[in-house]
């Protein structure tokens, strides 16, 4: 199928590992032109590296969006250095994992800044430049998370939600203006997130990690974890023009743990 994506300009925020890096790869695939950000240079450089190696380009800006000023900046420059900005997905920042008893209100500063802040802080002026042209598509890789609770990720849990609600709000706001806003919720992925959540949950209960990951593969009713590809296939569909009438939806993609309506 062709996503009509060819030639797009792409900005992909988290392109230097995990399912970001593998968003810009899929985006890549179809030929669009993929801006790749980060914090880190080491890590874009990897990056950049391990997608030419596959016959892929992308482009790379550094930056840290927990600051507003840099966000507003890396838009400005990618959109000057590249063109307007046809598709923006957002896969930076995670939000780290607490015990209950370790949770205090530093926190729950650190998840929204790490996981809300450094989203908004580009989605809002990307928005706005697309809304002006009267087209554009942006997808957020927010999380499982934030629809149910978990006593390890109460923090982050909390930021995910407040995200997805920041998504449909602002589809529905822009919706009349050519602008789709859509987000995919993974569950368990296979990425270094996986082992922060089980280093957080071995120091809390004394059980060993193996064990853990056991006990959470249990409770997923297809038996696996995720690959970034799989996500990452979901987010080029939606960031597509084959998604031209879907806007303000939450794909959840945990294997069917979560069922809900």
């Amino acid at each position: 199928m062709d996503l009509e994506l060819k030639g797009k300009i792409a900005l992909v925020t988290g392109a230097s590992k995990g399912i970001g890096l593998a968003c810009a790869a899929a985006l890549a695939r179809e030929g669009a032109v993929v801006v790749g950000v980060s914090r880190s240079e080491a890590n874009l450089a990897q990056a950049r590296a391990s997608l030419a190696a596959q016959g892929l380009e992308m482009h790379a800006v550094v930056a840290d969006l927990v600051d507003s000023a840099a966000a507003a900046r890396l838009v400005d420059e990618a959109w000057a250095r590249f063109g307007a900005i046809d598709v923006l997905v957002n896969s930076a920042g995670a939000a780290r994992r607490y015990a209950p008893d370790e949770l205090e209100p530093a926190a729950f500063r650190q998840a929204m800044d790490a996981k809300y802040f450094s989203y908004v802080h580009v989605m809002e002026p990307v928005a706005r430049r697309m809304a002006a042209r009267g087209q554009g598509s942006i997808v957020n890789v927010i999380g499982q998370g934030g629809r149910q609770a978990g006593v390890m990720h109460i923090a982050g849990g909390a930021a995910n939600s407040a995200l997805m609600l920041a998504t449909v709000g602002l589809a529905r706001a822009y919706a009349g203006k050519g602008v789709r806003v859509n987000a995919v919720n993974p569950g368990l992925t296979r990425t270094s997130r996986i082992d922060e959540g089980l280093e957080a949950s071995a120091r809390t209960s004394g059980r060993s990690r193996e064990a853990l990951l056991e006990d959470e593969l249990a409770r997923i009713p297809m038996g696996r974890l995720a690959e970034p590809a799989e996500i990452a296939d979901a987010v080029a569909w939606l960031a597509s023009g084959r998604a031209s009438y879907v806007s303000g939806a939450i794909v959840p993609m945990d294997g069917c743990t979560v069922s809900v309506i």
